[in-house]
């Protein structure tokens, strides 16, 4: 199973943040977030080449990994560590494109797309969602923890995304995610770089997969 580059990987969504997304990066960062996923897929693409660039040399300076949503282009043009699929079928040809050591993932609501996932050769699945959440609300009822412990026998990395929160972190690791993914709880924040604090304070216990 691939290593991930950390227990917490922050999703962006601008739409949510208070302040500049730029901003929200740079201080989850200097909280000690190392795993950042650029989604922000209504920007209209040199928007968005703007956008991963900036993101990417915060992260570069940070010692962070940039994922990036749906694009290996410009994943390999802004030289991410990697790309976060909607589709098994799009990961050889990102494969392709990005190289052996980049890290791909794929977005997950059933155990069918998990075995896709894992049969196609992504690294990690978001597995998604886990509770009900605002932000994910067109992908049926939540999973509920129990499905990230189904997921696991797949044999590929599981990351706990949907509604997911400091409370229920710890939870969902110990059903056997490899890392929990949050949006709003930290876009939404007035200050994202406690809300990192605290949930890296929570999960710290957990074993951390490290590249």
């Amino acid at each position: 199973m691939r290593a991930l580059p950390a227990p917490l990987l922050v999703v962006t969504d601008r739409h949510q943040a208070p302040l500049a997304l730029e901003r929200v990066i740079e201080e989850v960062l200097a909280a000690g977030a190392r795993w950042i996923w650029l989604r922000d897929r209504d920007l209209d693409p040199a928007a968005r080449r703007a956008l991963a660039l900036s993101l990417r040399a915060l992260t570069r300076s940070a010692g962070a990994h940039l994922s990036i949503g749906g694009d290996s282009e410009l994943a390999a043009e802004v030289a991410a560590e990697g790309v976060h699929l909607q589709s098994a079928a799009a990961v050889a040809a990102a494969r392709r494109r990005l190289g052996r050591e980049a890290l791909i993932g794929m977005s997950a609501h059933r155990p069918g797309d998990v075995r896709d996932a894992a049969a196609a050769g992504a690294d990690y699945v978001t597995l998604s969602p886990i509770f009900a959440s605002a932000s994910k609300p067109g992908y049926g009822p939540a999973l509920g923890v129990r499905a990230i412990e189904e997921a696991t026998r797949y044999g590929i990395a599981i990351v706990a995304l949907g509604g997911v929160s400091r409370a229920s972190a710890s939870d969902c690791l110990h059903a056997g995610a490899a890392a929990v993914a949050m949006m709003g709880g930290i876009m939404r924040a007035r200050d994202p770089a406690a809300a990192v604090h605290e949930i890296l304070a929570l999960i710290g216990g957990a074993r951390v997969l490290l590249p």
